[in-house]
């Protein structure tokens, strides 16, 4: 099973919308072109495929004749990626969900099951993440229609480049027929792997603050203008950076506070330039909201004040809220004795990172099945996990929705 699953991540990973580097953006070519190999996949199984406007391709097998007023059960992760990201984020998740659709073939089930490979969950190229999900579960917000790109391509545009009729992100109505949704994901931390242990089942995914913020001064002279004289926003974007990790850093690590700025660009970009603006963004989380927000208002007073004394002009915009996500209790009940099959304990884990289940939540209940990687490494080419991993982690995600199945 995992040999089939590494063959098909590699062939996947040749799929990208750069030469050098495995990179796919959400509406991209390349998300277009792993959507026909996945598709194929799906369809071996027995899956009727479609691709959403949101670009979200979804494998869909109907519950078993006699069912009546049947739910649907999602199974699946992300195609998309960030930029020079590993094989296994997301998409293992989505092969993982084929896997189990093949796994269940001749088994009668009281539910549909949808195996969903979401279009957008990093937030690459409008730097707001989960729009693929969000517009799966009808909670696309209307101002997102108008997010600009790098290249400054609005995400309507975007849309209908793609074949999508932008109107079709407003209209889509929140799905009430889910029964809920299961994401096998990589741990992308290093306590399993510490542990000697394949997998761990999630009981809840942080809170999470996305902001960009942008700092205008004046550009001059390098050699001419004064120090006193100068409004420099790259000094003005290091000592708030600055003001992030020490913010970051003061809470102790076991509240779990992360702060990053993990994206910066200077104007002009010249050696001999006073940079005169600077466009950058801050990632926040916790699992405890109340103190995610008062970090984060701790930050944006300080971001304010930096400004205010070296004379810049500051935007601050909060591109993004997700507060924490309790897993279900009866999902965490089923992952846990369906992965106690598989290993003598079975830890129960915090997850730092987002995932689509964040997006999912508000509809229906959700769980999540953590997979060790090597060395906790994730959003890196180097990510990995081993065959042996991926099997188990297969087991597991079968027999819990086997025994989903048997309960209702």
């Amino acid at each position: 099973m995992s040999g089939n699953i590494h063959d098909r991540l590699a062939e996947l990973a040749r799929i990208s919308d750069e030469p050098d580097a495995l990179t796919r953006a959400f509406l991209s070519p390349a998300l277009k072109r792993s959507h026909a190999l996945v598709r194929k996949w799906m369809e071996a199984t027995g899956l009727a495929v479609h691709c959403d406007a949101g670009g979200n391709l979804i494998g869909r097998r109907e519950a078993t004749e006699g069912a009546a007023g049947a739910k649907t059960l999602v199974v699946g992760s992300h195609l998309d990626t960030v930029r020079a990201a590993g094989l296994y984020d997301g998409p293992l998740g989505v092969l993982a969900g084929i896997a189990v659709a093949a796994e269940l073939a001749e088994t009668p089930l009281p539910f549909a099951l949808e195996v969903v490979g979401f279009s957008d969950e990093e937030g690459l190229r409008y730097q707001t993440a989960y729009l693929g999900s969000r517009f799966y579960s009808g909670r696309f917000p209307a101002e997102w229609l108008e997010l600009t790109d790098a290249e400054n391509i609005p995400l309507r545009q975007a849309a209908i480049d793609w074949g999508s009729d932008p109107a079709d992100f407003l209209e889509q109505e929140p799905r009430e027929d889910l029964l809920g949704y299961l994401e096998l994901h990589i741990e992308q931390g290093p306590v399993l792997e510490q542990e000697n242990l394949s997998v761990g089942v999630v009981t809840a995914i942080a809170g999470q603050s996305r902001v960009a913020l942008k700092l205008t001064g004046a550009p001059g002279h390098a050699g001419t203008t004064p120090m006193t004289l100068r409004r420099d926003a790259l000094a003005g974007a290091a000592e708030f950076i600055a003001e992030v990790e020490r913010v970051g850093h003061r809470h102790p690590e076991s509240l779990g506070l992360v702060a990053t700025v993990g994206q910066l660009t200077v104007e002009p970009g010249a050696s001999n330039v006073i940079p005169g603006r600077t466009e950058f963004t801050l990632d926040l989380r916790h699992p405890d909201n109340a103190v995610r927000e008062a970090a984060l208002a701790e930050l944006e007073t300080a971001f304010k004040r930096i400004a205010a004394e070296r004379r810049l002009d500051a935007v601050w915009i909060v591109r993004q809220e997700n507060p924490a996500v309790p897993c279900d209790a009866r999902f965490i009940e089923a992952l846990v004795e369906a992965a106690s099959h598989e290993q003598a304990v079975v830890p129960e884990l915090v997850s730092g990172a987002g995932h689509d289940a964040v997006a999912l939540s508000p509809l229906c209940p959700v769980g999540m099945l953590f997979v060790t990687c090597r060395d906790g490494l994730s959003h890196h080419p180097d990510e990995f996990t081993a065959p042996e991993h991926i099997d188990v982690a297969v087991a597991v995600l079968t027999r819990a929705v086997r025994a989903l199945a048997e309960d209702i």
